[in-house]
């Protein structure tokens, strides 16, 4: 009997652990419920047998041993007696117990946890981002929150920051709730991720995309809730997913990441937040995190550096660069590193499928080209929004002319976006060739170009020394764009005429170009034509070649004869096409230029000239008068040894002038004089009521007679930069007065 009862009792105990075991598992996978009452005093009492059995069974061999008599008897009888008391006293306790564990419901929902905490990765200079993100959300007026910049700078991790400040810090919010869009916006994932953390995902399992939001806009209405909205590539209707508007009222926000700053703008953010680039020290710091101390005391910390220069401060590419090379000590595996990404960078270990694959998507994600038929112009300004919206490039300045009249908006880009960019080239094989710049390229053999059927752009800029350019250049049957500007280009190759798909040509600075005769044959489809500083001048005869360009969008040129600027004007297709201009040499008692034919001018020098005066005429032969006649588009203008005039009232008419320089030009006694400035106001507001209002770079060199710029300063109110140098009658007190307001 004792024997069997404690066999008996042993089952009882697998029994007893395996329930034990069954409600540890069960509650563990479902966090989400919390066991009933009755259970819980259920299962404390199986706790209490189950160690009060564990003693019992380890005295069982010790009883066993005294038995004798065929196990009829113990050689210590009291003792058995009591050991088996004890064992029936707990057989009988199990018995009650085990059918009392049979529960209809063993749990119900539990309260939601306000975040779940997310993963995240060592991080470096992202603690400024965190607090401007943070200061933003806070602030009750806040609806929505835009984090945008190029792919695997961060935006993710710096969300990630902020969903677990959330649940470290007193904020108010019911719920932090966490949803990954992706490129391709699937409502119904969205919504099944947010249904899943509201523990409703079961109930909604089979319910219509409707349905499910008008149950997460029941559930979330009730709440003040946060949504992260992580990787949006395009507009999301928050109504369609259920998600109720955030209001000041209802205190619930949205804060979600980008690559796009339009999504910023789609999404009605009240804060954009940019995320750039590390700087160099901040990329070194990250890097070193990395790859470890112990690593860079060897004999490689100078070689770590440039690698991690390779990285050009975008986080992604030092994480997976840095983790490549975390384990490598021997200092030649990190001298091939370095050479592979000096080289060939898209074969260092991961580059392709987690930088290059990732930024890709950028790219994939961009709209068709959209053609327009006002010119070539829009279309281009359309692409390059779209591009740098999309991060694919950056916004900066340059100087805007070879004089350096200022400055102007260009875009640059990323070093790591090149390497991708390459990269698609070389797996799409739309091959892009182009010299490094200022350097050392005298000539081009026939044979270079033979065998590349399908490049589309050719960049020969800044080879002063090229003189020509071979007839085997016709081999190029796909080239599209041909730059040439600053090289020693004397005369045009014959083997132009095979490029029958060139649509620009760049001859911009080509100071030994003598002329662009037979342009119009050879090139019929060409849209872009710069010649601005070079030595070709546009007379008769290249105004004939010219007007047979019938796609020709964009000119810049230059001119040194009145009657020529004159014929040009009269020819509005091909003057509208004029956006940047140099008028040099030019002797004339008055210059006339037509706002209504010159309509796309940007850029104008008027350069070691002789006029009395320069009138504006705004009168077209095909259009009507215009109401506001003036240059739009002008935005910087260089007046350089000019002789004749003694004010500069016609730039009046360039009301969005941004970059004025005006140099050695001696007989000038004012820039604006009032009286005229006045009458010219009068006659045509609005838009010169206040002149130079967007000007925002003012250089004024040797003016020996100026002794006025305009009546007061306050009509320079976006000025950023003022020179003044040997003007001596200007009155100390007015160059004060505009270093002060350009100080403001």
């Amino acid at each position: 009997l004792l024997v069997f009862a404690g066999g008996l009792l042993f089952s009882h105990q697998v029994n007893q652990n395996y329930w034990c075991s069954f409600f540890s598992c069960s509650f563990t996978k479902a966090v989400s419920l919390v066991r009933l009452a009755k259970v819980k005093g259920w299962l404390a009492r199986v706790k209490s047998i189950d160690s009060q059995v564990s003693n019992l069974l380890k005295d069982k061999p010790t009883e066993t041993k005294r038995l004798c008599l065929f196990r009829y008897c113990s050689t210590k009888c009291i003792s058995s007696c009591e050991y088996g008391k004890k064992v029936s006293k707990k057989l009988k306790e199990v018995n009650e117990l085990y059918p009392q564990g049979d529960f209809k419901d063993v749990a119900i929902k539990g309260p939601l946890p306000k975040v779940e905490q997310q993963p995240i990765q060592t991080t470096v200079g992202l603690d400024s981002m965190v607090g401007k993100a943070w200061d933003s959300i806070m602030k009750p007026e806040r609806r929505a929150l835009g984090i945008y910049g190029m792919g695997g700078v961060g935006k993710t991790t710096l969300l990630t920051h902020i969903n677990n400040k959330l649940d470290k810090e007193v904020n108010g919010f019911d719920v932090v709730i966490w949803v990954v869009v992706s490129q391709d916006l699937q409502y119904k994932g969205i919504q099944d991720q947010i249904l899943r953390r509201l523990r409703a995902d079961k109930e909604c399992e089979n319910q219509t995309e409707e349905e499910k939001a008008y149950y997460v806009e029941n559930i979330l209405g009730r709440k003040k809730f946060i949504l992260l909205l992580d990787d949006l590539w395009s507009e999301a209707d928050l109504k369609k997913i259920g998600v109720p508007s955030p209001t000041q009222e209802n205190g619930s926000k949205i804060v979600f990441t980008t690559r796009s700053k339009k999504v910023c703008s789609d999404m009605e953010a009240d804060d954009k937040l940019q995320i750039d680039c590390l700087s160099t020290n901040e990329a070194w710091e990250l890097f070193r995190s990395i790859v470890g101390e112990d690593l860079l005391k060897l004999h490689i910390p100078t070689l770590a550096k440039r690698i991690c220069e390779k990285c050009y401060g975008l986080p992604l590419a030092l994480n997976v660069i840095g983790k490549a090379m975390k384990y490598k000590e021997d200092v030649h595996e990190w001298r091939h590193a370095k050479k592979v990404l000096n080289t060939s960078s898209h074969e260092f270990p991961g580059m392709e499928e987690k930088i290059l694959s990732v930024l890709k998507f950028s790219y994939d994600g961009l709209e068709e080209e959209n053609r327009d038929e006002d010119g070539s112009h829009n279309k281009g300004h359309v692409i390059i929004g779209s591009l740098v919206r999309a991060h694919l490039l950056m916004e900066c300045e340059k100087e805007s002319t070879l004089y350096k009249t200022g400055f102007t908006p260009a875009v640059k880009m990323h070093d790591v976006l090149r390497e991708m960019a390459i990269w698609i080239g070389k797996e799409e094989e739309k091959q892009v060739l182009r010299q490094n710049r200022d350097n050392d390229l005298k000539g081009t053999p026939g044979k270079f170009f033979q065998f590349m059927p399908s490049l589309v752009v050719l960049d020969l800029s800044r080879n002063f020394d090229l003189r020509e350019l071979p007839e085997e250049i016709c081999s190029l049957t796909s080239l599209q764009y041909l730059n040439l500007s600053y090289t020693g280009i004397s005369s045009l190759s014959v083997g132009l005429k095979g490029l029958r798909k060139l649509i620009s040509l760049d001859l911009e600075c080509c100071f030994l170009l003598g002329s662009i005769d037979g342009i119009g044959t050879s090139l019929p489809n060409l849209q872009v034509l710069k010649l601005y500083c070079s030595s070709v001048y546009i007379d008769a005869r290249s105004i004939e070649e010219l007007q047979l360009l019938e796609h020709l969008k964009i000119l810049t040129g230059n001119v040194k004869d009145a009657l020529m600027l004159e014929s040009i004007q009269r020819v509005e297709r091909l003057a509208s096409c004029v956006q940047r201009l140099l008028i040099f040499e030019l002797s004339a008692e008055v210059l006339t230029l037509n706002t209504a034919a010159l309509g796309g001018l940007r850029e104008l020098i008027i350069g070691m000239s002789k006029i009395s005066e320069i009138k504006i005429d705004w009168k077209s032969k095909e259009k009507e008068d215009l109401p506001s006649p003036c240059f739009k588009h002008l935005s910087s203008i260089a007046i350089l040894k000019l002789k004749g005039p003694k004010e500069l009232n016609w730039l009046l008419f360039a009301p969005n002038l941004k970059h004025l320089e005006v140099a050695r030009s001696r007989s000038l006694e004012e820039i604006i004089n009032k009286e005229k400035g006045m009458s010219i106001s009068n006659v045509h507001p609005p838009d010169m009521t206040v002149p130079f209002a967007k000007l925002q770079s003012l250089t004024l060199r040797n003016l020996k007679k100026l002794k006025r710029i305009c009546s007061k300063p306050f009509a320079l109110p976006s000025l950023k930069f003022f020179y003044v140098e040997d003007c001596r009658k200007l009155p100390k007190a007015v160059i004060r007065e505009f270093q002060r307001h350009e100080q403001e």
